[in-house]
């Protein structure tokens, strides 16, 4: 007789140690022991975010990064051009959806270059031939 009353009891043993065990009666409930991790995702500013600062802002698209001319300390660098790397290929004044080699106001056709630089320069720096002018646009990149 004592098997009966040995299983019973071996049975509640394991009955209690399973419930004593677990973190939570609710398995949808966050444990106080548990860290929660945030991370933030930083991207490259759009069209629609410099346009919204700056609606006469003169940007255009290229390698997936807009590129602003205008910036004081970018004008004040010597620069000349090194090869041509694209040409603007569409032109769009009415809303903020770009797309690479589209600019807002530098014209169809425009030359896209990579710059020789003299000494080190904070960031992407490209140049455009339009209309016998050359000038410098900065790369606007976060981090």
């Amino acid at each position: 007789m004592r098997k009966p009353t040995m299983f019973f009891g071996l049975s509640i043993f394991i009955l209690l140690t399973a419930v004593g065990c677990s973190n939570s009666s609710n398995p949808n409930e966050v444990s106080s022991n548990t860290s929660k991790i945030e991370t933030h995702k930083t991207e490259n500013p759009d069209a629609t975010e410099i346009l919204t600062i700056d609606p006469n802002a003169d940007i255009f698209q290229f390698g997936g990064v807009i590129y602003q001319t205008g910036i004081d300390w970018v004008e004040e660098l010597t620069l000349t051009k090194d090869e041509q790397v694209g040409e603007i290929k569409t032109k769009n004044e009415t809303d903020t959806k770009f797309e690479d080699e589209m600019s807002n106001k530098l014209p169809v056709g425009a030359k896209i270059f990579s710059a020789k630089k003299e000494g080190e320069v904070g960031g992407p720096i490209l140049l455009v031939e339009s209309e016998g002018k050359l000038l410098k646009y900065y790369g606007l990149v976060e981090g």
